[in-house]
């Protein structure tokens, strides 16, 4: 057998080798990109019959919908249905909101770079993530010490994200005022604290309510002259606010 005819067959094999092989495993994320895609799809067929009004989601939010990957802000067991349109239990009483409503806060929010949004309400990190994507400054409190913690090791990627544990009735004095807050836990009234830590033109986006069943999404927008308007913009349902504060704004 000659050297050249050595050589090729041993290409060959390696060839044919390779194809025989099965293919290299995919990445976690990739395996659940098409998962995304139909999650986006379903946010936007769903907003469809909104165009002009409070329920629209904006075309920026969902392209972060479709970027974020809600399987890694979920338990293990949970991470079949990470991108079904419906809350998922985190622990500790805790759940991560439904995507849509996720998709609506943040559009309600506008957040872009340059800004300083506050989030109250850190949970899974989802939201927190979800906001800093279009640039801003995310500052997010959790008051579950646990889920603080763990959220803060998820949300290590972004630069623009600062997490800390703590009640978020009293907001985050230190970086005020902010542009925009979110908060993803039912208070039984807007906190004041927090309305006096909004910048004027700023917007707030709170659900309100005393009873799981009878709460209501807000928007809460400053003017320029620091006069505040409320909207209602839909029913929901979210956790309960906690914590000193909460329990004093309810005596």
């Amino acid at each position: 057998m000659s050297g050249g005819s050595a050589i090729a067959r041993l290409l060959i094999g390696v060839v044919v080798a390779a194809m025989m092989s099965p293919p290299a495993p995919a990445q976690e994320g990739d395996r659940y990109a098409g998962a995304r895609r139909a999650l986006v799809a379903e946010l936007r067929s769903q907003s469809s019959g909104d165009a002009g009004t409070a329920l629209q989601i904006d075309r920026q939010t969902l392209d972060v919908i479709g970027r974020v990957p809600r399987h890694e802000y979920v338990p293990a067991s949970e991470r079949g249905e990470a991108y079904e349109n419906r809350p998922l239990g985190i622990g500790y009483g805790q759940t991560i909101s439904q995507p849509y409503i996720v998709a609506l806060m943040t559009t309600l929010a506008k957040p872009r770079s340059g800004q300083k949004i506050l989030e109250i309400g850190t949970g899974s990190g989802y939201q927190a993530a979800v906001l800093a994507e279009s640039g801003p400054q995310v500052f997010s409190i959790e008051i579950v010490e646990p889920l603080a913690r763990q959220a803060a090791q998820r949300l290590a990627r972004y630069r623009n994200v600062a997490t800390r544990t703590g009640d978020g009735y009293y907001g985050w004095k230190e970086h005020a005022p902010f542009d925009a807050i979110v908060v993803t836990a039912a208070a039984s009234s807007i906190p004041p604290p927090l309305v006096a830590q909004l910048k004027p033109g700023g917007r707030m986006v709170i659900p309100v309510g005393s009873s799981f069943f009878t709460q209501t999404l807000l928007l809460v927008e400053k003017d320029g002259g620091g006069r505040v308007r409320t909207r209602q913009v839909l029913p929901v349902r979210f956790v309960p606010l906690t914590g000193a504060g909460q329990a004093g704004a309810r005596d």
